[in-house]
């Protein structure tokens, strides 16, 4: 499949890559049309736009299933795909795969959290047992068909000490996770000894959430630390709604959206955007 080759082609490069979140097409356009190589449909940007609800794990495999497939019609973009936990356990992980990778993965993130999971910044998370997890990455990773890649994340950092981590990071490297997403840092430290100890092994990956509890929030810093995918899971939602709330508080009162200090975009400009300017428009 070409668009993980060149997933796989990038990381085997020297550049850091940018992958910001994205949950239907038009922003999967958006991120493509701004240059971006990579995209990640991040599992809390469904939550959030799709059934507008915190990412507590209400999601399901079918609905995140629906999102890969309709933004990889639109889009050859490489696509890193949120599987949470794999949506349960042991067999579901293989299906999900599967499904994912049938729907246009390119690579699947699967975490540790116990089912259903919770954002990884948020507080009262739990991990299953390292030897659990390690079976959930074997069963993915015997479950694909292609290259699609297996990336393993663990949250285990707000249970457990940091050498209980860098013990489950090494397990889940030795079952053939093809990268590796240490979610919660708490300080740079930390950061630190996993660029050193995993940085040359697998690719590394770093959220960069707004809002979120990273000691980091830019991706030079990323680079340095010897990490080479920064996610930026919800950078467009969350530049979204403040503009909604604003353009419909000023429908709300004035009634138009001629608004001096905001450009909003109109059809022409949409169709155009979109390759749609030679349909024509009579119903």
């Amino acid at each position: 499949m070409h668009h993980t080759k060149r997933l796989i082609s990038l990381i085997q490069g020297s550049e850091l890559i940018k992958s910001p979140g994205v949950f239907d097409s038009l922003s999967a356009v958006l991120v493509e049309r701004a240059g971006f190589e990579v995209a990640f449909i991040s599992g809390a940007g469904i939550s959030f736009s799709r059934l507008g609800r915190p990412d507590v794990g209400l999601t399901t495999a079918s609905e995140v299933a629906d999102i890969i497939a309709a933004v990889r019609d639109r889009s050859d973009l490489p696509l890193i795909v949120d599987m949470d936990t794999g949506f349960g356990a042991i067999l579901n992980v293989g299906r999900t795969v599967r499904v994912f990778e049938r729907a246009g993965a390119s690579a699947l993130q699967i975490e540790d959290q116990v089912f259903p999971k919770r954002c990884g910044h948020m507080t009262g998370k739990q991990v299953i047992p390292a030897e659990e997890m390690v079976a959930k990455i074997k069963a993915a990773v015997d479950s694909r068909r292609h290259s699609t890649l297996i990336f393993a994340r663990s949250d285990a950092l707000a249970i457990e000490n940091f050498d209980q981590v860098l013990a489950r990071a090494h397990h889940y490297i030795e079952a053939g996770a093809d990268g590796l997403l240490i979610e919660g840092f708490e300080t740079l430290e930390q950061m630190k000894a996993i660029g050193v100890t995993f940085g040359d092994s697998v690719p590394l990956i770093h959220n960069l959430v707004e809002g979120g509890i990273s000691p980091l929030h830019g991706s030079a810093e990323v680079e340095l630390l010897n990490y080479k995918i920064a996610l930026y899971p919800l950078a467009l939602l969350h530049a979204f709604v403040p503009s909604a709330e604003a353009v419909l508080r000023h429908i709300l009162i004035e009634g138009h959206t001629d608004m001096p200090d905001r450009v909003l975009a109109n059809l022409d400009y949409m169709n155009a955007l979109l390759g749609t300017g030679g349909i024509d428009r009579k119903s």
